[in-house]
């Protein structure tokens, strides 16, 4: 991927800021996907009592944690506070609802990069992320994150977007301008590398599609900016677009048109994974351990 389709980090977070207010209207995707995902944990054997929710936007995911493993601490973590706000907001009208009872629900929430996770070696006994690692560059450093804050035997479960994502609005965009317009994701094998690289064992992946459809184009670019799914590669244009161009980008959209309304292609890949026990005689990093014994004296 050239450094032209790298996302920046400072706008990714600015565009989650301003989106917190209308992020759960627009959000359909994200808690189809959400929902998918808490359906496959029915199927893992595994109960955990700390669960790191990464990139938890306005916490539906959070939620739906919390009603699987009521005994855990769910920790939601955003790299937008606005976001954590909203969800602090929604429990605590739901704790005015239902009084005391609904007090162990209270968020614990950590505003930061997934990237550089501020929590403890081997602290949580599973990570949850859904539809949030795609505005990352590279997933080797966040996988590696993940694998430091899980403890042994510790269940990392992610969905996040691939490179079909999108496809149409990418088409109408193409040869219209030198600049990037749509963000870029990454293929399900390069992620599943990624895992193994970052040291997980018994990697799963898989993918599918989800088509959104949609009367016109604005609706589709109104659904992105109100989830903050703006555009934020670097190649990004710098300057503003006229009238013709968007005119023959909306053309080149509706070109694609089927059954009378356009489509929205989302490409979901999902991803599960195990940070193993360290072996006997290795670290918890893989690094195996050699002993070495000094020979005993032999009289003379």
């Amino acid at each position: 991927m050239s450094e032209a389709f790298y996302t920046d980090k400072a706008r990714v977070r600015a565009s989650f800021e301003k989106a917190a207010a209308s992020y759960d209207g627009a959000a359909v995707l994200q808690r189809e996907v959400s929902d998918r995902m808490d359906e496959r944990l029915g199927v893992i054997r595994h109960t955990p009592l700390t669960v790191l929710d990464a990139g938890s936007g306005t916490g539906y995911g959070a939620a739906a944690l919390r009603a699987r493993y009521p005994d855990a601490r769910v920790v939601e973590l955003d790299i937008a506070h606005a976001m954590l706000a909203a969800s602090r907001g929604k429990q605590s009208a739901a704790r005015s609802l239902v009084g005391r009872l609904f007090s162990r629900a209270r968020p614990w929430q950590v505003c930061a990069d997934v990237e550089a996770l501020p929590l403890a070696d081997a602290s949580v006994d599973m990570v949850w992320s859904n539809l949030a690692i795609q505005w990352l560059n590279e997933p080797d450093k966040v996988f590696a994150e993940f694998r430091r804050v899980l403890k042994p035997d510790g269940l990392l479960m992610f969905s996040t977007l691939g490179p079909d994502t999108l496809s149409e609005l990418r088409a109408a965009f193409a040869g219209q301008d030198a600049a990037t317009h749509v963000n870029r994701f990454l293929d399900m094998h390069d992620l599943g590398d990624a895992l193994s690289r970052a040291g997980f064992a018994q990697p799963v992946m898989d993918m599918e599609k989800i088509v959104l459809t949609y009367a016109q184009m604005r609706d589709v670019l109104r659904d992105l900016k109100a989830i903050g799914a703006h555009n934020s590669t670097a190649g990004r244009s710098a300057g503003l677009t006229g009238k013709h161009f968007w005119r023959r980008v909306e053309a080149a959209y509706d070109a694609q048109r089927k059954e009378g309304v356009l489509p929205a292609t989302y490409e979901v890949v999902y991803g599960h994974a195990w940070r193993a026990a360290p072996l006997p005689g290795r670290l918890a990093d893989g690094r195996q351990v050699i002993e070495f014994v000094r020979p005993a004296r032999t009289a003379s």
